[in-house]
This record gives structure tokens, C-alpha cells and sequence, in this order.
């Protein structure tokens, strides 16, 4: 692993700065939107904007690293991230519910520029090193799980209306990460892969792997985000567990995301990619069982901890698995699609969580995800 090259390591690095984005409003999202929102049902529509924004953006920002080359457009983005954060600040110190939405719906562009990173670490390496380059830049998730925790609470009281100086420390990490990714190269001259034509999209799609990829990955994202955004609400607000154990439950759910990244590899190369994924549905099942069977800390703690290593396991392997369905001048297109599916049906799940644990309850809420997981398994069994 630290043979890899120089590229791998600060994609890495930058991801553990600035996707504490994403840990940062998965932990404080729904807390602010309980204080700001019009109604309890809206409570979670901040953690469903910036989703919503991601799945928005994957598709333009996948274009755009096609027109500029990736070093060129991370930077771009990173730049407008800087000044987003200091948006979802300023509506937080205004009390703008609305506006708290659109600025982390704008943050989305920036999660999707990250969620490039996997990418262009894949492509920095060999093709026998592509597991381990995308479990080593997901690896920076770990620090991630606890940098947007922890910012959430040391900036809490920074200023008159809490956690607004939560996001001016986000803008503060976005202004390192820019520093951090100066140093990227790109691997290929833009536009190189313009001069051979690649196959068409619906002739891509009608690939078994690509099908298998996408699900496994779109499947696993949903019910992960579906859980984990509707945590902190019946966590904190409805079961009052305090602030510090929601935070808890909260980072070791990240850091479980993440962990099994060191292994993630080697477990492909014992096993193989598909045995994995049906590994993660497993994880995802009991994860739902002890959800399910009571409302203490441990519960919450463990269930979200076999959530955070379901996702795992699906998404390394429907990653992993996803070049296997593209030649390398068809990865743009493909990738942006992938993209798109995966963070639609994110943006779905989480969007529906806070109506449906308000509607339905903590049990029914978690029996809604099982049909979720029957897709990915059929897919799994059925490809060759």
C-alpha cells in the first residue's frame, strides 16, 4: 500500500479534510433543521439537500473533469466550497431554514467533485492495483468521521447561533484541501480520450457486470443514508440520548464506513468481489435486526457500526467492479451515470427518512429497508 503513487496519497489526504463536509452536516443536519424547520417532518431536509445536491452535480461535474482534466476542476470546485460554507454560516446566523437548505444543496457540488477521487486514484495505478487505490483514498473517511464531529462541537459556541461557526471551520478545512490538492497530477492529457469514439451508453448498460456494479453500489448507499440520516433525530430528539452519544454513534458509523477500507483488498483477493458484496448485505441484515430489537446506546451504536461496514463492502466492490464494464474513453460518461444512480437514490432515501421515522416510528422505519436489500442480493446471485 505505500508503494502507491504519490497522487493516491494526496487524494487521500484531501478527502479526509473536506469530506468532513459530509460528516459534519450527516451529525449537526438534522439538529439544526429541528431548531430552524417549519415542521418536524422537514427536521432532516438538510441532510436530504446536500445529497440532493450531489446527485445533482455528478453528472455536470463528471463533464467538466472531461473539459478541464481533474486537477483543473477540483480546485475550481474547492474554491466555490470555501465560500458555500461560509453561505450555510451566514443562513444559520440569519435563522434562513431555506436558505441553510440551498447553501449544503450547493456543498453537494463539492461532495461530488470527492466522490471523484476514487476515480482518479484508480487511474493513477495499474490495473491489478485498482482495489487498493480506491480503498486506500475511501481510507481518508476515517479521519473524516471524526473532523466533521468534532468541528461540529468546538464550533458550536463560537458565535451567537449554534453551529455557526461549525461551517466557518468547514470553510477554514476547504481552504487546506486546496492547498493539499495543488500538488495532484493529472495522468492523462485532457481530452485524450475524445480522439477514439467510444460505444454508446445503451450499449454499455447492457452489461450484466455494469448492472451488478451499479445496483450493488446504488442499493447499499440508499439504505445506508436512510438509516444513518434518520439516526441522530430518533437518536437525540425522540429517545433524548445525549448530544455526546449521538456523536458517538454517529463517528463510529463513519469510522466503520472506512475501517475496513486496510482490508478491503486483500478480502477481494481471498474471496472475490461478489462474495464481499454478499458479505455487506449480511452486515446490512443484522444490522436492521438490532436496530430493531431495543432503543438503548448500544443498540443504536451497534447496528450503525454493521451499517457503516455493509456500505463498505458494497460500494469497494461495486466500485471495483464497475471498470470492468467501460474502456478507458468511455469512463467519463459511464462513471457520471454510475454516479447519478448511486446519489438519486441516496437523495431519495434520504429525503423520505425524517417523514417516515416521524410517520411510522424508529421499527417500522427499518422494516421499510429490507425489500432494498432483496435487489442487490438477486443481482449478486444471478450474474455469473
Amino acid at each position: 500500500m505505500l508503494s502507491l503513487p504519490k497522487n493516491v496519497w494526496v487524494l487521500t489526504l484531501g478527502l479526509a479534510l473536506m469530506m468532513s463536509a459530509s460528516s459534519l452536516v450527516v451529525f449537526v443536519g438534522g439538529l439544526v433543521g429541528t431548531t430552524l424547520a417549519p415542521s418536524p417532518n422537514l427536521a432532516t431536509l438538510p441532510v436530504a439537500a446536500i445529497i440532493i445536491g450531489t446527485a445533482l452535480a455528478t453528472v455536470p461535474v463528471a463533464l467538466l473533469m472531461r473539459k478541464w482534466g481533474r486537477k483543473k476542476a477540483f480546485l475550481t470546485i474547492i474554491t466555490f466550497s470555501i465560500f458555500i460554507s461560509l453561505l450555510a454560516a451566514y443562513s444559520i446566523h440569519v435563522q434562513s431554514f431555506y436558505l441553510f437548505c440551498l447553501s449544503l444543496a450547493l456543498i453537494g457540488i463539492s461532495v461530488a467533485s470527492l466522490n471523484q477521487f476514487r476515480f482518479a486514484a484508480m487511474e493513477s495505478v495499474q490495473p491489478e492495483r485498482i482495489p487498493n487505490a480506491a480503498s486506500t483514498v475511501l481510507l481518508g473517511g476515517i479521519a473524516a468521521a471524526f473532523i466533521g464531529p468534532e468541528i461540529a462541537v468546538n464550533g458550536k459556541g463560537l458565535l451567537e447561533q449554534p453551529f455557526t461557526g461549525s461551517f466557518i471551520l468547514l470553510a477554514v478545512l476547504f481552504i487546506l484541501g486546496f492547498v493539499i490538492i495543488s500538488f495532484f497530477q493529472n495522468v492523462k492529457p485532457i481530452n485524450e480520450e475524445n480522439t477514439v469514439p467510444g460505444r454508446p451508453l445503451n450499449e454499455i448498460i447492457k452489461q450484466p457486470v455494469f448492472w451488478t456494479a451499479v445496483l450493488c453500489a446504488m442499493m447499499g448507499y440508499a439504505v445506508m443514508s436512510f438509516i444513518m440520516t434518520a439516526t441522530p433525530v430518533s437518536m437525540h430528539v425522540m429517545d433524548g440520548h445525549s448530544l455526546e452519544d449521538t456523536k458517538w454513534v454517529i463517528q463510529s458509523h463513519i469510522v466503520a464506513m472506512f475501517l475496513p477500507s486496510l482490508i478491503t483488498a486483500w478480502i477481494i483477493k481471498k474471496i472475490g468481489i461478489k462474495a464481499m458484496m454478499l458479505t455487506g448485505i449480511i452486515a446490512f441484515a443484522v444490522c436492521v435486526g438490532i436496530a430493531y430489537s431495543g432503543h438503548h446506546v448500544g443498540n443504536y451504536w451497534g447496528s450503525l457500526v454493521l451499517l457503516g461496514i455493509g456500505w463498505n463492502f458494497l460500494f469497494i466492490g461495486g466500485t471495483t467492479l464497475l471498470p470492468q464494464a467501460y474502456n478507458d474513453n468511455e469512463r467519463f460518461k459511464v462513471q457520471a451515470l454510475n454516479e447519478f444512480m448511486i446519489f438519486g437514490t441516496q437523495a431519495t432515501a434520504a429525503l423520505s427518512a425524517g417523514f417516515v421515522v416521524h410517520a411510522l416510528g424508529w421499527e417500522s422505519m427499518l422494516l421499510t429497508t429490507i425489500p432494498l436489500l432483496v435487489i442487490p442480493l438477486i443481482t449478486i446471485i444471478r450474474s455469473k
